[in-house]
């Protein structure tokens, strides 16, 4: 960790989230003064937690809503930095995309950061961003130089219609960069992780990367899983990410957060390796044109199979251990805490 100014204070808002948590108890453990924005400040089973970090009485947490205008003001005065982190994150089963994912993700970016402008005492705005505000598909690195995403790409696939998550993110970053050109006071800097995984600090099942690692070992996958590639990165590590960005001066940009390329069948294999074939985990790879046929029945689009199955994607990070000073985890040592997490917490019932 680096040496903090602990005369700073940050706002983290989103803070129950399951990233937004680990944010907090690392600037809370550096004796950083956090105040951070939940939904219902009332709720004690989204809170508690957050309030257990909180032994030197350093952390004030505020209600406020992404479409609520203004409703971020009272948590940000005083406050030097603000981390952006929450954003609704479905990838299925909802019903209206717009309504659900793209509405809050633009608007809350608008009411977050535009009220920022009208605090004097803010210099650094740090938002959670994703790699998926990069490219849309994988078939998209095929358009790329070297075969390889780069900060320098952007998604330009990604719809209403097709990979909605993923266009929410891009039209949040691309509303979050007008608006910090918009004004000279503060700056700012955005984070892009792959799929975050790692231990959760509470026991929410919620989170789209806890429900899937309880998936994993509750059968859901036991008949096989696609040949899917995710870029795949530790929490702690998107957690400091953020946190340097926060404090280092020269942080600036974009940032693909990303340890390693794995596929569904990787992360499966590390699970059964270490827990020794105690939990019904997927053994075969479904043949593609298969996966394809059933996609609709299992929320995923025929398109999104075409586009998406089977093709290897990379990144380049190199930029974010340069900038951020970041030393990434090993994968496995994330999978493995992960899934042990799930188990000691009674997740997987």
């Amino acid at each position: 960790m680096l040496n903090f100014d602990k005369t700073k204070k940050v706002l983290v808002t989103g803070g129950s989230g399951y990233l937004a948590s680990w944010i907090i108890k690392m600037l809370l453990d550096e004796g950083v003064n956090v105040n951070t924005t939940v939904r219902d400040s009332l709720n004690i089973e989204k809170t508690a937690h957050l309030k257990a970090f909180d032994k030197n009485r350093q952390l004030r947490i505020f209600k406020a809503d992404l479409l609520d205008s203004g409703s971020y003001k009272e948590a940000m005065e005083g406050c030097d930095f603000v981390v952006h982190t929450a954003s609704p994150f479905f990838i299925s089963g909802f019903k209206d995309p717009e309504k659900e994912l793209i509405k809050p993700a633009k608007q809350g970016t608008q009411n977050v950061l535009n009220t920022a402008k009208q605090m004097p005492d803010i210099k650094r705005v740090v938002l959670t961003s994703s790699v998926v505000a990069i490219y849309g598909d994988t078939i998209d690195i095929q358009k790329t130089s070297n075969n390889i995403f780069t900060e320098n790409e952007w998604n330009e696939t990604s719809s209403v219609n097709h990979n909605p998550y993923s266009f929410s993110k891009t039209v949040a970053e691309k509303e979050a960069w007008k608006i910090a050109k918009s004004q000279n006071q503060w700056d700012l800097v955005v984070i892009n992780p792959g799929w975050i995984l790692g231990p959760s600090l509470s026991k929410r099942k919620d989170s789209f990367s806890i429900k899937t690692m309880i998936e994993f070992g509750n059968g859901t996958y036991r008949t096989g899983v696609p040949k899917i590639f995710v870029g795949v990165v530790d929490v702690r590590d998107v957690a400091k990410a953020h946190i340097n960005a926060c404090f280092l001066p020269e942080a600036k940009g974009r940032h693909i957060i990303v340890s390693k390329t794995m596929s569904f069948m990787d992360i499966a294999d590390i699970i059964r390796k270490h827990f020794k074939n105690k939990y019904p985990l997927p053994s075969i790879i479904v043949p593609k044109p298969i996966f394809w046929l059933i996609a609709p029945f299992l929320g995923f689009t025929r398109k999104y199979v075409t586009k998406n199955v089977g093709q290897e994607i990379y990144y380049d990070n190199s930029y974010s251990i340069d900038n951020l000073k970041l030393n990434y985890r090993h994968v496995e040592e994330t999978i493995i805490e992960h899934f042990q997490q799930i188990l000691d917490d009674g997740l997987l019932t």
